[in-house]
């Protein structure tokens, strides 16, 4: 590339507590195939330096086929490719996951996730409390497509946009995308030596998207169009994304230090306006969850959580996940006082409905959540 990282301005990073950081093939893979530790030791000395100082990372990690291919050298050209692929990433996962764990002392975990499971309310909610439970454990997740089921992702290649479906799944203030050119420029500075770097984008619409050209690398498969497609996401959700080098050490330190040099992309609304936008005009589900006086003045003035003892009532039929107006039960046909997403279904409501949370367990035989609506899932009307 004739165009460097220094041609960026630094400039302050935006103020973060959780953050999810995507982590292309090209900043893993070998030459060959195989895993590399030579960028991504400074990546995870960045995720170290976050975590000491108080700040959660995720990390969304490409280079399982890339390792695969390092096991059975000459797989791709034998049988299906995508069969072939799938082979692949099965046989690096392991090898993915032994690359991060080696380079911190806390535990790594390995999450697999396809798009499908974003899409489907219930795994989504599974999703989102396994990989909130083990932040808090202090463990380092680490995520990746589950690509030997993922046929049409896998083709695609597109972690890019699973990351942004991540950082809106576990709430995350940024998305840090790192890869191996140092941001978006007017033009494929590879072809084209007046190539100018954008240091940062209000909205990504048409003019910016063209920009972008094909796949960055050899290896990686997606490009900087998967990247703004990404971010775009990223910011219908409220979060800012940051484009930057992941093979650039001094980046890295600029980052955290609470500086940056690359693209922002930045976020129309803020992350907790975007979800309430969401939550408050989103479809509800038939039925509505009625509650007492005390509950109902819990939700509107103290943002509180809705908690089973408040819950006298449910009406109509919903499942685990749906958007449900939370009403007064007190007077007949009350407007709704909120609507959220219920940890529960109807059916289980009705049996937790007046106890107290930690008899959920006892109740239930097993909890999701001590809330039946989580204060971070509900809008007050």
């Amino acid at each position: 590339m004739t165009a460097s990282a220094s041609s960026f301005t630094e400039r302050p990073l935006p103020r973060w507590k959780r953050a999810v950081l995507k982590v292309g093939s090209s900043l893993v893979a070998a030459p060959g195939g195989g895993l590399t530790p030579r960028y991504a030791l400074a990546l995870a000395q960045f995720v170290s330096s976050s975590r000491q100082a108080g700040r959660e990372v995720v990390i969304v990690s490409s280079g399982a086929v890339a390792a695969g291919r390092a096991i059975v050298p000459g797989a791709l050209e034998s049988g299906a490719v995508m069969a072939a692929r799938q082979a692949l990433a099965a046989l690096g996962q392991a090898q993915l996951i032994g690359l991060w764990q080696r380079f911190f002392e806390r535990p790594v975990a390995q999450v697999l996730l396809t798009h499908d499971d974003l899409r489907n309310r219930r795994r989504y909610l599974n999703a989102r409390a396994t990989l909130l439970e083990l932040l808090r454990l202090d463990a380092i997740p680490v995520v990746n497509e589950n690509d030997t089921v993922s046929v049409d992702e896998l083709k695609l290649g597109d972690n890019d946009n699973l990351a942004a479906f991540v950082a809106a799944l576990v709430d995350a203030d940024l998305l840090l995308i790192a890869s191996d050119v140092p941001g978006l420029y007017t033009a494929n500075p590879r072809d084209d030596p007046s190539a100018r770097p954008v240091d940062e984008v209000a909205e990504v619409g048409e003019s910016i998207l063209a920009m972008a050209g094909g796949a960055g690398s050899v290896i990686g498969t997606g490009g900087m169009a998967t990247k703004l497609q990404a971010a775009a996401k990223a910011a219908g959700a409220g979060i800012q994304t940051v484009l930057f080098d992941g093979t650039d050490a001094d980046a890295l330190r600029l980052m955290a230090h609470g500086a940056m040099r690359g693209t922002l992309v930045r976020a129309s609304l803020s992350r907790t306006a975007a979800r309430k936008h969401w939550l408050r005009h989103a479809p509800s589900a038939p039925g509505a969850v009625l509650v007492d006086a005390g509950a109902a003045r819990a939700l509107s003035e103290k943002g509180a959580s809705l908690l089973p003892g408040g819950v006298v009532e449910v009406e109509g039929d919903f499942a685990r996940g749906d958007i449900v107006d939370v009403r007064a039960a007190e007077g007949a046909g009350a407007r709704p006082v909120a609507r959220g997403i219920v940890q529960y279904s109807a059916r289980d409501i009705r049996r937790i409905a007046r106890r107290h949370s930690r008899e959920i367990q006892a109740l239930l035989g097993y909890t999701y959540d001590d809330a039946v609506v989580h204060r971070d899932d509900l809008v007050v009307l």
